[in-house]
């Protein structure tokens, strides 16, 4: 009887070993898989490609892209609202498995993460103060200018090598800075075309929007971990097909029909043209 009960208690000690190292893989496999879903990360402050409906859910250009990407991939895709300093180290843990959210291609930041092709292009403009006298880049090249520029943007890293003689603002978001030269605490902003035309038009009495071209034309582009060569494929098979079927047609049509229209107007070249 004691030989009997021996055997039951090391058989059901056994068990519950086995059982528990099944349960310890499951879990890393999930930790490292994502849960089976594909994370795309974005910063949700960047109305209308990236930002937050009325309930407080990802919404814009950039997270209807992203959904219809899983889908054409057959994943489910999640959107992680994440800073935007934190959106490459993301990439680099693990934590995410794509970066959507108006990123420009650089070769800096091309050190860090691999680029899928191009989806967007854009050429920085200036968000004047009204009052300041700023007509171009130059005149914000001037000691006593003071130049508002987003953490980490390409305005920022334009800002840093070319206006020596301006004193740089270095803010955490677009709308600080925006707050800063309709407030007149900066004499101008640095951002994309498109992001200077709108916070314009919802500033009027002053803002002035300065077009002039300073810098030669940037590219949008995913970006994903270094050497993922399967989703990079996918990504640019995906943007092509998008973009032939109209896809960033109808995100234009429904999210910047008027800005598509002002453009046209200004003679510019609409964002998401590529040709």
């Amino acid at each position: 009887m004691k030989k009997k009960i021996y055997v039951l208690i090391v058989f059901v000690v056994f068990s519950g070993i086995l059982f528990l190292a099944g349960c310890q893989g499951k879990a890393e496999k999930t930790d490292e898989g994502n849960s089976g879903k594909f994370i795309v990360a974005m910063e949700l402050a960047y109305p209308p490609f990236e930002t937050k409906d009325s309930a407080g859910e990802p919404a814009g250009i950039s997270v209807d892209f992203a959904r219809d990407l899983g889908a054409y991939l057959g994943l489910e895709t999640e959107i992680v609202n994440t800073a935007w300093d934190g959106l490459i180290p993301s990439l680099q843990t693990g934590k995410a498995d794509l970066v959507i959210s108006s990123m420009t291609i650089t070769e800096k930041r091309k050190e860090e993460v691999d680029f899928s092709d191009p989806y967007a292009n854009a050429i920085l403009a200036i968000l004047a103060n009204k009052d300041s006298g700023i007509a171009s880049i130059d005149d914000l090249n001037q000691p006593g200018k003071k130049v508002a520029v987003k953490t980490g943007s390409t305005g920022y890293f334009y800002a840093e090598d070319n206006l020596k003689n301006a004193e740089i603002i270095a803010l955490a978001d677009e709308s600080a800075c925006v707050t800063e030269v309709a407030q007149g605490k900066a004499d101008g902003f640095l951002y994309d075309q498109l992001t200077i035309y709108r916070n314009n038009q919802m500033n009027p009495d002053t803002t002035d929007a300065i077009f002039i071209p300073f810098q030669n034309v940037e590219y949008w582009g995913a970006a994903m971990k270094k050497g993922n060569v399967e989703l990079l494929n996918g990504v640019n098979e995906f943007i092509k097909k998008y973009t032939d079927e109209g896809g960033f047609d109808k995100l234009s049509d429904k999210y910047l029909s008027n800005e598509r229209k002002a453009f046209e107007e200004l003679g510019f070249k609409w964002f998401f043209d590529l040709s």
